[in-house]
């Protein structure tokens, strides 16, 4: 491109000078001419002033008398009635400019030019007029490289960020050129990457969530299936599947969930349910995993609790917290349930060593993990309590205690008219 600018400029730039040039040199040359026959002719004029006035006072008119009056590389030649004819300095070999003139006293002078003076004051002209052409070939080969690489730099800079964009690297350049047209291409792909980045953002982050989420019931589930493959006994495998089936109900949950909150992270379907089937379904899909770490899991509080959220929602929130305490807990784990103010709280505690200090409330954010996890548990859980309008805090560090806060007022449904516009 920056070839194909430079070549178009200094072929616009060579005609108009073809044009332009051959034109002056032409209307040069015509009038250094004429000037020239001009100065011939007047001087050939002044010699015959010269001559008359000589003859009306002497009478007699001598090559002495007129050598001073001829200059340069002229020529001269008088010739007067009754007279012998006068010459006066060098004839001239070649082309000639010539120039006559006659008299009062009927005296004829012929004054003569070697044309090369002309040639020699066409050629400085020729010789200016192309020293002004080429300082404006290489002026315009200057400005057309400088236009060039401002227009080409930004396409380059353009393609080399679209180029990122499809290799999946969505970071904004922010970078502008000066020219509006460049610049508004440069908006709209910055747009794009951030619209990109987002969307990348989602994915990863739905991708990481499921994994996590799914993990835990499909844990369940298996040792539901183990159980029931160990047994012959028809109402332990009755009984098993049964759980199971619930279990298959609750990955269900999970992954409409996921799905949801890939979609609109704030779009809850908060109900009023009963926290103790909640807590009792966990109670059942953990123990086993306890049992075979060697330790218990108990519930104690205030019974029969009416909250309001998603009941998938706040069972993935528990499992969280409940695995959390298998993985980096110790002892007995225990859920508490209680009603402060308008707010029903469960808290999830173990008799471990708590959160390290170096974390603190740093526990929910995401990658931020004490041991080897995955560090989005509990990010993920606190996400999931505040969609239904509750919170997830850390009471206590040490030993660690964990409150999930759930209101116990349902909702108040929008009416359709308040989703409309009013018009006035």
């Amino acid at each position: 491109m920056r070839r194909r600018l430079i070549q178009s400029t200094l072929a616009v730039v060579l005609v108009v000078i073809a044009v332009f040039g051959v034109s002056l040199v032409i209307v040069e040359t015509r009038t250094i001419s004429n000037s020239a026959q001009e100065r011939v002719s007047s001087e050939a004029q002044r010699l015959a002033s010269i001559v008359d006035s000589r003859l009306i006072g002497a009478g007699a008119v001598s090559a002495d008398v007129l050598e001073r009056q001829v200059t340069g590389d002229r020529y001269a030649v008088i010739r007067v009635p009754g007279q012998p004819v006068i010459e006066v300095g060098t004839k001239p070999e070649g082309e000639v400019i010539r120039g006559r003139a006659t008299g009062e006293e009927g005296e004829q002078v012929t004054v003569e030019e070697p044309h090369s003076t002309v040639s020699r004051e066409v050629g400085r002209t020729l010789l200016i007029i192309g020293l002004v052409a080429l300082l404006a070939v290489v002026a315009a080969v200057v400005l057309a490289i400088r236009q060039a690489n401002r227009l080409a730099s930004p396409l380059t800079d353009l393609a080399e960020t679209a180029e990122r964009l499809g290799s999946g690297d969505p970071r904004p350049r922010h970078k502008r050129y000066g020219v509006p047209e460049l610049d508004r291409v440069a908006d709209v792909l910055d747009g794009s990457a951030e619209r990109i980045a987002r969307m990348l953002t989602a994915e990863r982050r739905l991708a990481a969530d499921a994994s996590h989420q799914l993990r835990t019931p499909l844990t369940a589930l298996s040792m539901r299936l183990e159980e029931i493959t160990l047994t012959d006994d028809p109402d332990t495998v009755k009984e098993e599947a049964n759980v199971a089936l619930t279990q298959v109900e609750r990955l269900t949950d999970v992954v409409e969930r996921l799905l949801t909150n890939s979609r609109d992270p704030r779009a809850g379907n908060a109900v009023t349910f009963d926290l103790d089937e909640v807590i009792q379904q966990q109670l059942a899909e953990w123990r086993p995993a306890y049992r075979s770490a060697g330790r218990a899991i108990v519930s104690s509080g205030k019974r029969h609790l009416q909250a309001v959220g998603t009941p998938g929602a706040v069972a993935q929130v528990l499992a969280a917290l409940i695995e959390n305490s298998l993985m980096h807990g110790g002892g007995t784990v225990a859920l508490r349930t209680r009603v402060t103010g308008n707010q029903a709280v469960v808290e999830v505690t173990d008799e471990g060593s708590g959160v390290p200090a170096d974390l603190g409330a740093r526990i929910f954010e995401r990658t931020i993990s004490g041991r080897n996890s995955t560090g989005i548990g509990l990010a993920v859980a606190r996400d999931l309590a505040e969609a239904d309008g509750g919170r997830l805090e850390m009471l206590q560090t040490q030993p660690p205690v964990f409150g999930l806060f759930l209101s116990r007022t349902p909702p108040l449904k929008r009416s359709q008219t308040d989703d409309e516009p009013t018009v006035r």
